[in-house]
Order: structure tokens, then C-alpha cells, then sequence
């Protein structure tokens, strides 16, 4: 009898622990997990994260060089979303600034003086407005497949690797493309490190991960360096923080003094078009075109 109530007794706990603790294998439960490494459950609640890297640049014949360092967060929230045949689900909006910081000083930099050309830039720093989930995820897919949250557990930890290969139509380009090459070509790595306890418990909203960002791309349009073979080499790290104050200090003071809608993330009805760099550019330098245009009638 003794050992029958240890038993039951034990039973009970695993049953209580169970009740409180996500199960990967239910498509719902893996969905709510992916969605704590990107946002919290909870619906509108802002989510913040930061990095912090190095910038190399890499060209044949030449040893790399380390051109800029970087500062970035992103500012998000989710909501949740339901459908008749696919369940459960949500979508996040978004929007990220990045600094382009002398890696010498630290400061931020307005000019660049190009090494390769001689020639003085100005520096145009990332601010894309939106940045959001393209499509939204639901328990089920399309086909009607469970979601599945693709992390690996290692110990305390989950560790999630994603690879997003970029291959498209430039922005600044025009439409002989397929003839004449210049396509953007460019490899993002995100790789998160997940708090097992965190990610698993039913009472955390937010996972709170910490993310490793490695970036192969083309040069940036603003540093002018036409046709220039090479490409650059982007190191970043960072993690999920509780709240806009978590920065650091050169983030912060850039954001309040040039970037103001970046303290708070974009409504979750926003249906605009996802911005990049490049498109950023393409207006910026439009607008640039524009004015000198005007001065000169």
C-alpha cells in the first residue's frame, strides 16, 4: 500500500507538471513556442531586441577589412489569429534600426570615407518601416501538415538554425535583369539560443533567446562603389530585452533625437509593404534627385 500511494503521489506531480509545461508534439503547443522566441503571447504587448556586431569587408587578392560596427534592435508585437481549417495562430509586425558605428570611436557615423574610391558618403543607416511577418502561422498549413517547432533540445537549452538564402529583382535595378545579371544575391544566419524553461513553461509569455546574426551580402548602395567586385561579412549577437530602456546609450540617444516611431512597434493592422535597405535607398535617393531638380529651376 505503502509504495502504490508514493506512486500515486508521483503520478499526481508529473500530471501537475505536465499541465503546466508546453508538449512539442501538439501543433498548438509548438506554435505558442515559436511564438515566445519571436514575441510575447500576449496580444499587442511590445517586444524588443538588440544587437550588437562587426562589419568586413571581403575582395579578392585583399586582406578583409573591418569597416563598421553595428548597432540594432527591432520592435514588435504579435496578435493571434484563428481559422475554421487551419486552428490557432498569430502574426507579428515590426520595425528595425540599424547604426553604421566608426569601429574605431564607436560613434555614429554620418560621413564615410571610401577607401577604395577616395570619395566622402553619406551614410545612410537602416530604418525599415515595416518589417513584418510576410505570412502569418497556424497550427496547421495549407496542406494541412502540424506546425512543428524545428529547435533542437541540447541540455537547458534549444538551439533553432535558419538559413534564408536572397535571390531577387534589385530595387534599383530595371527590368533586363534576366539578361543582364544583377540580381541581389545575399545569405542570411540566424541562429537562437532558448531557455528550455522558459520556452516550455505555460506561465512565461516570452521565451527571452539569445540570437547570433551572420549576414554575406553586397555592398550597401549608399557606399558608391558601382561595379566594384567584393561583398561584406556581417557578425552580430544579441538577445531579447524587456524594454526600449535596455539599449545602449548611442541607440538610444539616435532613436529619441532621429528616429522617434521607433520606441513602439507599428499597429498590428499595418498592411504595408515590407521595406529593405535597398528600397529605403531607392526613396532617399528619388527624394534627393527630386530637390536638387527643383533648386535648379
Amino acid at each position: 500500500m505503502r509504495i502504490g500511494f508514493v506512486a500515486a503521489l508521483a503520478m499526481l506531480a508529473a500530471q501537475a507538471a505536465g499541465a503546466q509545461t508546453l508538449d512539442l508534439s501538439k501543433p498548438e503547443d509548438a506554435l505558442a513556442a515559436a511564438r515566445k522566441t519571436q514575441c510575447s503571447l500576449t496580444d499587442g504587448e511590445p517586444t524588443f531586441y538588440h544587437w550588437s556586431g562587426r562589419i568586413y569587408s571581403r575582395r579578392p587578392g585583399e586582406a578583409d577589412r573591418h569597416i563598421f560596427n553595428v548597432e540594432g534592435m527591432n520592435v514588435r508585437q504579435c496578435a493571434t489569429l484563428t481559422d475554421a481549417k487551419r486552428g490557432k495562430g498569430y502574426k507579428m509586425v515590426s520595425r528595425e534600426i540599424m547604426l553604421y558605428l566608426d569601429p574605431k570611436t564607436g560613434e555614429v557615423l554620418r560621413t564615410w570615407a571610401n577607401p577604395w574610391t577616395g570619395e566622402t558618403v553619406e551614410v545612410l543607416h537602416v530604418a525599415n518601416d515595416p518589417v513584418n511577418m510576410r505570412r502569418p502561422s497556424f497550427a496547421y498549413g495549407e496542406d494541412g501538415k502540424p506546425f512543428v517547432y524545428g529547435a533542437v533540445r541540447s541540455g537547458d537549452y534549444f538551439l533553432d538554425s535558419t538559413e534564408v538564402p536572397l535571390f531577387y529583382k534589385n530595387p534599383l535595378a530595371g527590368e533586363y535583369q534576366d539578361y543582364v545579371g544583377n540580381n541581389y544575391h545575399a545569405m542570411e544566419i540566424f541562429d537562437f539560443v532558448v531557455p528550455a524553461g522558459k520556452l516550455l513553461s505555460k506561465k512565461t509569455k516570452r521565451a527571452d533567446p539569445a540570437v547570433a546574426w551572420v549576414r554575406v551580402a553586397e555592398w550597401l548602395p549608399w557606399m558608391k562603389m558601382r561595379s566594384r567586385d567584393g561583398l561584406m561579412v556581417v557578425n552580430a549577437m544579441g538577445r531579447m530585452v524587456d524594454s526600449f530602456e535596455d539599449y545602449p546609450t548611442v541607440l538610444k540617444n539616435e532613436i529619441r533625437s532621429n528616429y522617434p516611431i521607433y520606441t513602439a512597434p507599428p499597429p498590428l493592422d499595418d498592411a504595408r509593404p515590407n521595406e529593405t535597405s535597398w528600397t529605403v535607398f531607392k526613396k532617399w535617393a528619388d527624394a534627393r534627385a527630386e530637390a536638387a531638380k527643383a533648386e535648379r529651376k
